[in-house]
């Protein structure tokens, strides 16, 4: 898209008319005008992750245009705010661009303001961005969309880096970003995400500031697909999971939870990782006489302190009736192998009735949230959104 395109339900006024050219007359005579506020007309050491924002008077319609010293035009989309318009990646270093804002009236009269910017050099204090998913990932419906920083970003920094970070999903679900620290920020949806819809993010945070003199390394997008509905509820009541994918029951397996001594978490889970093989060692943690050191099949990982979904044939004359694992949720060889082969990482699993209820953290704890919880780790105000309209999903 070379330039963005909006109507205008009403005329917008600036303060600052540098930089504006007025020409045209609306209805009762009145002039077309345009103004671009930032950057500044002659503007130096302009940062990369620049928009360009802007004002029009007695206008319907408003399109913007931004081209290099060498007259290529660089694309860009008009933001939903109706004042003002981003490219769509970071512009180049120590470079001199033109942009055009043109404002038209209902009577096809224009008016268009013009500045020219320079931005500033490559910055030597720049700051990795990194996504914990790879483009063409399938993930679970329970995935929650994770971005890393190579340093922490202060807090009044982080509405504006949020606002750089979008997320399209084709089912128009809505979500939000939650921070979980200065270092990493989580997005998840209202729901579950829907069943094999695709979802696109894009990390515009090329030449952004962060904060201290820092700014952005680089812009990030990323495409992945979520899987089938694949959903684990343990009832410590009953010692049985019941598995259900794209809502219909599939398999009810017999568990053993943990001990009283070392019971399992109650609370929402996802699997953050999954292991063949393994081998859990706690001698070093808990001593001779409490820890072990044991060949795991079939593991898959649930928190960070050390709870796991995993095949424990030692245990399978009790699972069903009685709990004695540390922690874990234990199935039989023959179930392991099972659940091994049909999870996906980001698969949730909720586990109720426990001694303990699970702390928000360990793990990718974001589903055990609500909802109204969830939305006050966004660094901008959360506003209810109307319900997208789906995008038509790929064929095959």
């Amino acid at each position: 898209m070379l330039a963005g395109v909006l109507a205008l339900a009403t005329a917008c006024s600036g303060d600052d008319d540098k930089g504006a050219s007025n020409g045209g007359s609306g209805d009762g005579g009145s002039k077309i005008a345009a103004t671009i506020a930032s950057p500044a007309a002659d503007a130096k050491d302009v940062p990369a992750s620049t928009d360009i924002t802007f004002t029009t008077e007695n206008a319907d319609d408003a399109t913007v245009e931004l081209k290099d010293a060498a007259g290529k035009v660089v694309e860009g989309t008009l933001q939903p705010d109706g004042k003002s318009w981003l490219p769509s990646g970071a512009l180049d270093y120590g470079t001199t661009y033109t942009a055009s804002v043109t404002a038209t009236g209902a009577d096809g009269k224009k008016a268009t303001a013009t500045n020219t910017f320079t931005t500033m050099a490559k910055p030597s204090q720049q700051v990795r961005v990194t996504s914990f998913l790879a483009d063409g990932q399938v993930v679970g419906v329970g995935m929650p969309l994770i971005v890393r920083f190579g340093r922490a970003i202060p807090e009044d920094y982080r509405d504006d880096v949020q606002r750089r970070l979008t997320v399209q999903s084709s089912a128009g679900q809505e979500g939000i970003w939650h921070w979980i620290s200065g270092t990493e920020v989580h997005y998840r949806p209202k729901e579950f995400w829907q069943a094999n819809s695709t979802v696109k993010y894009k990390l515009q945070t090329g030449g952004l500031p962060m904060g201290d003199g820092w700014y952005g390394r680089t812009d990030i997008t990323v495409d992945i697909k979520i899987g089938p509905s694949f959903i684990m509820t343990v009832d410590n009541k009953t010692k049985r999971m019941t598995v259900t994918k794209d809502g219909k029951v599939i398999k009810t397996i017999p568990v053993s939870l943990g001990k009283k001594s070392t019971p399992s978490s109650s609370g929402t889970m996802v699997v953050i990782e999954k292991k063949r093989k393994t081998v859990f060692d706690t001698l070093e943690e808990l001593g001779p006489e409490e820890g072990y050191r044991t060949d795991i099949e079939y593991a898959q990982r649930l928190t960070w302190g050390g709870e796991f979904i995993h095949a424990a044939p030692w245990s399978e004359g009790v699972q069903g009736r009685d709990n004695v694992s540390h922690g874990c949720v234990n199935v039989s060889m023959a179930m392991g192998a099972w659940l091994f082969g049909q999870t996906r990482i980001g698969d949730p699993i909720t586990v109720k009735g426990t001694e303990r209820k699970l702390q928000n953290g360990n793990g990718w704890t974001d589903w055990n949230m609500s909802w109204d919880e969830y939305v006050k780790g966004s660094a901008i105000p959360y506003e209810e959104s109307a319900p997208a309209t789906p995008s038509p999903s790929p064929a095959g």
